[in-house]
């Protein structure tokens, strides 16, 4: 099963934590169709925390997006620095931002 396009998926998480009352935007358009997703969550208390898609090897067989948490509750800067060496390496990765003050991002983490 192939897996959703990375627009469609990104419109949806932005539509639907702004319908839940949190602050999301794109941050960063990557490629309409298979660019990697980042989502960078600013718990509004100086810390953010980093998720990046998984490890092929640890996602299951279907075609949802599974993330792993690269950085939890560190400094902006450490994220931010994280974030644009990946663009150098890859510029067609998306960036989602997110304000969020608990930690569940409703997203599937392993």
């Amino acid at each position: 099963m192939s897996a959703l396009r990375s627009d469609i998926w990104c419109g949806v998480f932005v539509r639907r934590h702004n319908d839940l009352g949190n602050m999301c935007v794109v941050a960063r358009r990557g490629d309409p169709i298979a660019g990697q997703v980042f989502i960078e969550v600013d718990h509004l208390d100086g810390t953010r925390s980093l998720f990046t898609p998984a490890p092929m090897a640890g996602r299951p067989d279907d075609a949802r997006l599974v993330f792993q948490r690269r950085f939890g509750r560190v400094e902006a800067s450490k994220v931010s620095e994280r974030i644009a060496r990946e663009i150098e390496f890859d510029p067609d990765l998306w960036v989602l931002s997110l304000d969020l003050r608990g930690d569940d991002v409703g997203i599937d983490v392993i």
